[in-house]
C-alpha cells in the first residue's frame, strides 16, 4: 500500500539530488530579465486551484499569459499543473512527480509548488524542497514577513523552506440585511455586542432562528476556531494520536446547535454549504480569512449578497486562522534564479504586496504595509460594504501561534471531522462511538501512528 506521508518515502539517493541553477541567486533589485538569464526552458509550476496562477498575471513583472495552462516570463515557458484538492487528488499528484523528480527530463521537471498549512511539514522537513538561503533569499529580505507565516515552512533543523504572500487570521462574515432585520443595525461595532462570546452566539442563534436565519451554514464552520484554540498538537513526539478538550467542546456545541436548528451540517465547499452566498440562502454569517471574502464568496455573480456589497466583517466569539499558501522550490530545479525572483517579488516586494491588496483585497504578509492601510480611511472593502476591516485582521495575524503544527494535521481534522460530524447529525448514539470510528479512520490513514 503506498504510504501517506512523504518522508517516509525519501531515499539515499533522493537525499542525494543536487540543485543546480540556484548557486547565489539573485538580488533583490535584480529585473525579471536578469532572473531567466542561464534558466532552463520550462518552468513548471504545480498548484490546486488558480489563485497564485491570477497572483502572477496581475502582479508579477513581465508574466505574459499564453492560455489556461501556459505562460511565458521572457523567454520561459510557464507550464501550470492544476490538480484539485478533493480526495486529497493534489498531494497524492505532488508526491508522485516529487518521487520521480530525479528521473524526469528537465523540462519536465518541477520547479516551484505550493503547499497548505495543514501538511506543509510533510515537504519542508525533506530534501524535495530548497531551502531559501540557497536561493539568495535572506532574513533581510523576509523581515517584515509575519512570522507565523515562516513557522508554517520552518523544518526540524530551523531552515525556512517556503514563503507565502498571504496572512490568513479569520473574521466573522455577516449578512448586513439580516443584521438590519435581527437585530436593529449593520453596524460592525453593534453587531460585535452580539456575538462577543459564545454565550451571546448562542443567544444570538436562536433571535436569527426566529426570524428564519440560520446562525452559520454549517457546524463545520466553526471547526477551525475551536481547533486553533486548542492546546495540543494532533500527534505526540512519540506519534500517539491526541483529542484536545476544545475539540470535544466542538462537538458538543456542534451538536447543540444541529440539534436546535441554528445550523447545518453541510461539507464545506459543496452547493448547500454556499446557498448563504445568496439572499435566499438565509445564512447569517460565515467564518473565514480575506481570502474567503474575495477569492471564495461569488462576489462577481449577480444576486449574491458579496456582488451587492452585503456584507460586513467582526472579530466574532473567538479570533482564528484559515488556510494560507506558501511557496516552495523543488530541489532539482534548473530555474532557481527564476523561482527565486517570484518569491521575492510576490512575497517580500512592499509596492507589489501593496498592490495586491488594493486590487484583490487579500491580506498579505508583510506587517508594515498592512498596518498602513489599515490606517487608511481611503481603503475599502466593497464586498464589505465599503468597510476597512484590516484593523482586525492586523490583530488577529499578530495573535497566530502555529506550535502545534504537524505532518498529520490535514488528515487527523479531516478524520475527526467526518467521525464526528456521524455523532452530530445522529448517526452515532455517543460520542465515544465516533471517537472510535475516528482511531480507525486515523490509524488507516496513518499506520505509523497509534491511539
Amino acid at each position: 500500500m503506498r504510504r501517506s506521508m512523504l518522508g517516509l518515502l525519501l531515499s539515499a539517493t533522493v537525499a542525494a539530488n543536487v540543485l543546480t541553477g540556484c548557486g547565489g541567486g539573485s538580488t533583490p533589485e535584480a529585473t525579471t530579465a536578469a532572473a531567466t538569464e542561464g534558466a532552463g526552458k520550462v518552468l513548471n509550476i504545480a498548484a490546486w486551484n488558480e489563485e497564485f496562477k491570477s497572483r502572477l498575471i496581475d502582479h508579477y513583472p513581465g508574466y505574459e499569459e499564453v492560455d489556461g495552462t501556459t505562460g511565458k516570463i521572457g523567454d520561459i515557458t510557464v507550464k501550470w499543473h492544476i490538480t484539485p484538492n478533493q480526495e486529497n487528488a493534489y498531494q497524492n499528484r505532488l508526491d508522485e512527480i516529487l518521487l520521480a523528480q530525479d528521473k524526469a527530463p528537465q523540462d519536465e521537471k518541477l520547479d516551484l509548488f505550493l503547499v497548505e498549512a495543514d501538511y506543509a511539514t510533510k515537504y519542508t522537513d525533506t530534501d524535495f524542497t530548497v531551502p531559501l538561503t540557497d536561493l539568495g533569499i535572506t532574513a533581510e529580505d523576509m523581515k517584515d514577513q509575519y512570522k507565523y507565516t515562516q513557522d508554517v515552512v520552518t523544518d526540524s533543523k530551523g531552515v525556512i523552506k517556503g514563503s507565502s504572500w498571504q496572512g490568513c487570521p479569520g473574521v466573522m462574515i455577516y449578512n448586513r440585511k439580516a443584521a438590519e432585520e435581527v437585530f436593529g443595525t449593520q453596524e460592525p461595532e453593534e453587531v460585535q455586542k452580539h456575538f462577543s462570546d459564545w454565550d451571546k452566539f448562542n443567544e444570538s442563534a436562536a433571535q436569527l432562528k426566529d426570524k428564519g436565519y440560520h446562525v452559520i451554514s454549517s457546524m463545520a464552520d466553526t471547526f477551525r476556531i475551536y481547533q486553533n484554540n486548542s492546546k495540543l498538537p494532533w500527534v505526540t513526539e512519540d506519534k500517539k494520536i491526541q483529542v484536545d478538550d476544545n475539540l470535544i467542546k466542538w462537538v458538543e456545541d456542534s451538536k447543540a446547535l444541529v440539534d436546535a436548528g441554528y445550523c447545518d451540517t453541510y461539507d464545506q465547499w459543496t452547493d448547500d454549504w454556499t446557498k448563504g452566498f445568496y439572499p435566499e440562502g438565509k445564512v447569517f454569517a460565515y467564518f473565514g480569512p480575506a481570502w474567503l471574502i474575495d477569492f471564495s464568496m461569488a462576489k462577481d455573480v449577480e444576486g449574491s449578497i458579496a456582488h451587492e456589497g452585503g456584507w460586513g466583517a467582526i472579530e466574532g466569539p473567538q479570533g482564528f486562522y484559515w488556510g494560507g499558501t506558501w511557496i516552495c522550490a523543488a530541489a532539482g530545479t534548473d530555474n532557481g534564479d527564476v523561482v527565486a525572483d517570484i518569491i521575492r517579488k510576490i512575497t517580500c516586494d512592499p509596492e507589489i504586496m501593496k498592490d495586491i491588496v488594493l486590487k484583490d483585497n487579500d491580506f498579505v504578509n508583510n506587517k508594515p504595509v498592512m498596518e498602513e492601510l489599515a490606517n487608511d480611511e481611503s481603503y475599502s472593502n466593497e464586498v464589505l460594504g465599503g468597510q476597512n476591516p484590516l484593523k482586525m485582521f492586523c490583530a488577529g495575524a499578530d495573535r497566530i501561534d502555529m506550535a502545534n503544527l504537524t505532518a498529520y494535521d490535514q488528515g487527523l481534522l479531516q478524520d475527526f471531522q467526518s467521525a464526528m460530524g456521524d455523532y452530530i447529525k445522529g448517526n452515532y448514539d455517543s460520542i465515544d462511538k465516533a471517537m472510535e470510528q475516528f482511531y480507525t479512520l486515523a490509524t488507516t490513514r496513518y499506520p505509523d501512528l497509534t491511539r
